[in-house]
């Protein structure tokens, strides 16, 4: 897990805060928010909320006081608690691509299967910059949809020992997720008392929360497992073109789903969430790693800071439909920003291609190699005397070189970054090596660490348990 020490981009005033707070204020009290759930409703009626069918208009201050509950800063436990992650503070947490329906190996594009699923947990498993292997790696569209879930716990309850996200398709498979975490942490106790899971809970923008992510958040609210209450806002389709505007409706969203998480179970961890870009106006298509993107993000984090929650922002975001240079300048465009806003939670951080429609193994190693440079790029310099080298300066005298100096035969091994997927070769090396360019040394890393990979171990008992668990429940589900 990375501690990210540098300071802070921050680029709004407190003027400008000040008239983004008025916005949102005036959002939830005048227009209001719709909840697709009436046991939501309730718990807004009973509150004191006004109240007509599905829409909430809210008093602002008794929003800001549900908030207040939410604590700044918690773990989220992982099967190995070598690999517990804290959210908030200086903590960046990372996960891979999240909701892919198809996947891209080499040249090929097609639909996502289960065996993808667990090949790309093994990758995430494999690289520690990942702390995650996320929720929804892909889509295995070859496993009945009514019991894929089950699938997809297992394989992350198995093939990894990190922190995973739960499903959140329905109340009842956030109901399974539950279950299965508690199978594999010994009980429901154990994991009420330290989350095991977090869930993403998208606000259906604008201003609604629908009912199948409300009936997901209520069973992970009441298990006290954190939730990323996130807004899906692409400026121009789901919230106004101008970037002030869309903040304002980002706040009135996220801090609304919040105050409900409160109601639930005062106390439940959360995590304010942000997925803010924009379409394309000549032809509507969504667009990832824009400026209007990277100055949104920017603006998010100071925005959760002030709120004094944790955020999730930022990821390898891109349109490009190749692991191509179109890929990696726009997912820089995020993943820059998202280290310069010091953002807690980050998922999409490995493998997203194509609008997030495509889970690709070679920018999967691309995303890896971003990260890992970006991880060194934020690490403060440290500077001392030692650091002057000034009896390599002695040693080498005038016109000299430093290639054999004492301080560099010290120093050589650690001293500069050392790339996993960049070639540096000359250019005859380089053809004698085959002349592979990026995507083709990707594709070469992936397929070598797959087949080097060995599962973490797992308690015998606790994995029959589990697959015990699947199978039952499947056959309750009929598939």
């Amino acid at each position: 897990m990375f501690v990210n020490r540098m300071p802070r981009y921050e680029i709004l005033s407190a003027d400008a805060i000040a008239v983004l707070d008025r916005g949102w204020r005036r959002i939830v009290s005048e227009i209001g928010v719709q909840f697709a759930k009436p046991e939501a409703v309730e718990l807004f009626r009973r509150a004191g909320q006004r109240v007509e069918g599905e829409v909430v208009r809210f008093d602002p201050d008794f929003v800001m006081e549900q908030v207040a509950k939410a604590p700044r800063e918690f773990d989220i436990q992982a099967r190995n608690p070598a690999n517990t992650v804290h959210i908030g503070g200086d903590h960046m947490v990372f996960g891979a691509v999240y909701g892919s329906p198809f996947v891209r190996e080499g040249d090929v594009r097609r639909d996502a299967t289960l065996e993808d699923f667990r090949k790309l947990a093994m990758l995430s498993q494999a690289f520690p910059q990942l702390d995650s292997a996320g929720g929804v790696i892909c889509e295995p569209n070859d496993a009945p949809l009514d019991s894929r879930h089950l699938d997809m716990i297992y394989a992350l309850a198995t093939v990894t020992d990190k922190i995973y996200m739960g499903n959140v398709v329905s109340g009842p498979n956030a109901a399974d997720t539950i279950a299965m975490t508690s199978i594999l942490f010994g009980g429901r106790d154990k994991i009420e008392q330290t989350p095991a899971t977090v869930s993403l809970i998208n606000c259906n923008s604008p201003l609604r929360w629908d009912d199948r992510m409300l009936d997901a958040q209520f069973e992970y609210c009441a298990a006290n497992q954190a939730v990323v209450l996130t807004p899906f806002l692409l400026m121009g389709a789901m919230s106004p073109v101008s970037i002030p505007a869309a903040l304002a409706q980002q706040l009135a969203e996220a801090l609304t789903g919040i105050a409900l998480a409160q109601l639930i179970r005062p106390g439940c961890p959360v995590i304010f969430g942000s997925f803010l870009s924009n379409i394309d106006m000549q032809s509507g298509s969504p667009s990832f790693g824009t400026p209007e993107s990277a100055i949104g993000l920017l603006c998010t984090g100071q925005l959760a800071r002030h709120y004094g929650l944790p955020f999730r922002t930022g990821g390898g975001l891109n349109s490009s439909q190749t692991a191509d240079a179109q890929a990696a300048y726009e997912s820089l465009m995020t993943l820059l920003p998202t280290f310069l806003a010091g953002a807690n939670f980050v998922m999409h951080a490995a493998g997203w291609l194509e609008g997030g429609l495509v889970s690709c193994y070679e920018k999967f190693i691309i995303d890896i190699e971003l990260l890992r440079m970006l991880e060194v790029e934020f690490t403060p310099l440290e500077i001392d005397e030692a650091s002057l080298a000034f009896g390599a300066h002695e040693e080498v005298g005038h016109g000299g070189h430093f290639l054999g100096a004492q301080h560099t035969m010290e120093r050589f091994r650690t001293c500069f970054y050392r790339p996993l997927l960049s070639s540096t070769a000359n250019f005859e090396r380089w053809l004698r090596l085959g002349a592979k360019d990026t995507t083709a040394r990707a594709s070469d890393i992936w397929r070598r660490t797959l087949a080097e990979f060995e599962p973490p171990p797992i308690d015998g008992a606790v994995h029959e348990e589990l697959a015990a668990y699947v199978t039952r429940r499947r056959a309750e589900l009929g598939d």
